[in-house]
């Protein structure tokens, strides 16, 4: 029998548990290889385990180096991470938010922890289908994994510009029922835990991170994480509150010079126009809706990143649309 073959029949751990004595003990190629292929499996499958050490195997997977001979190791790793936060949401995000203004972690390792959010907000968001169609794409300004396989093919920027159309089109010719389906979003009883968490500590400055400095990248990252969240709060109780805080953030920052930073902070306003009830917008957030345009239509003529004018000229045309929506459609 060849070497290969001999490999090859290298049992999976059976048990949740037995994966974190393997990943926290003498590293031994072969068994973390064989963890990594099944533990996103093993975690959906034992929930109730899961939930045990939920926030425990979160804090492995976010310090375990990566392991060049495993392929898509990256993949594992986020698939893993993200299966924990879809099983124990309110933990492991407690966790997660918590952490991410913590110290000693790298950039890279911050990131890592708003990817996972991000994509575990997208499948808990979903109403039918468990496991959904990745929308993330690791090419785009949004959500981008740092290094190894691409998971998420899909284009995130697409998505919404394609809603973004649907709403404009609809509103041209009238009220359909043909844009998301009406069913429980699971995200909804837990975007905030999600959401609240990232937005406090922004302008907090620590020894080794200072995401209104230097850490610039990490601070573009938040902005589209914060949008992707508010996007699939859509249908929830939650989304009015989460808007008008994150229009305060978008306002906060809205002459940053960097042009990333900016198309972040511009999603999130398409992400607030697209999630939150009309009539809540202009009830609550009158003027911070008045105040965004002003600015939209400022960078709309001015910004010197080409990106950045789509996206203001494509909130303007949101804006527009709905107070024409209000205009024509009576409220029951």
């Amino acid at each position: 029998m060849s070497e290969d073959k001999e490999l090859k029949k290298i049992k999976a751990p059976a048990y949740i548990r037995d994966c974190i004595e393997i990943l926290t003990g003498p590293e031994d190629a072969d068994k973390y290889e064989a963890t990594m292929d099944s533990l996103e499996r093993l975690i959906r499958r034992n929930a109730a385990a899961a939930q045990e050490v939920s926030v425990e195997l979160t804090k492995v997977l976010l310090h375990l180096e990566e392991k060049s001979y495993i392929t898509g190791f990256v993949g594992l790793r986020q698939s893993a991470l993200v299966a924990l936060t879809v099983t124990d949401p309110i933990s492991v995000s407690h966790f997660l938010t918590t952490e991410f203004y913590s110290l000693n972690y790298s950039l890279r390792q911050r990131m890592d922890m708003l990817d996972v959010l991000a994509v575990a907000a997208q499948e808990l968001s979903q109403p039918v289908t468990p496991k959904p169609e990745r929308l993330l794409s690791p090419k785009q300004p949004g959500i981008q994994l740092l290094s190894g396989d691409n998971p998420y093919p899909s284009n995130w920027r697409q998505v919404v510009e394609e809603r973004i159309k649907s709403k404009t089109r609809r509103f041209a010719k009238g009220p359909s029922r043909a844009e998301l389906p009406s069913a429980p979003n699971k995200f909804g009883p837990v975007a905030g835990h999600f959401f609240f968490p990232l937005l406090q500590n922004f302008d907090r400055s620590l020894t080794t991170f200072d995401l209104l400095g230097d850490d610039h990248m990490v601070l573009g990252r938040l902005a589209h994480t914060l949008s992707i969240l508010m996007y699939f709060a859509v249908n929830t109780g939650v989304a009015a509150v989460m808007g008008k805080a994150l229009l305060e953030f978008v306002w906060t920052l809205r002459f940053h010079t960097d042009a990333y930073v900016r198309q972040g902070l511009l999603s999130s306003v398409s992400s607030t126009l697209l999630s939150v009830p009309a009539a809540r917008l202009l009830e609550d957030m009158s003027e911070e809706l008045l105040e965004t345009q002003a600015w939209l239509a400022d960078v709309a003529e001015r910004d010197p990143d080409g990106d950045c004018r789509s996206l203001a000229l494509q909130n303007l045309l949101l804006m527009e649309n709905l107070k024409k929506k209000l205009e024509t459609v009576p409220f029951e």
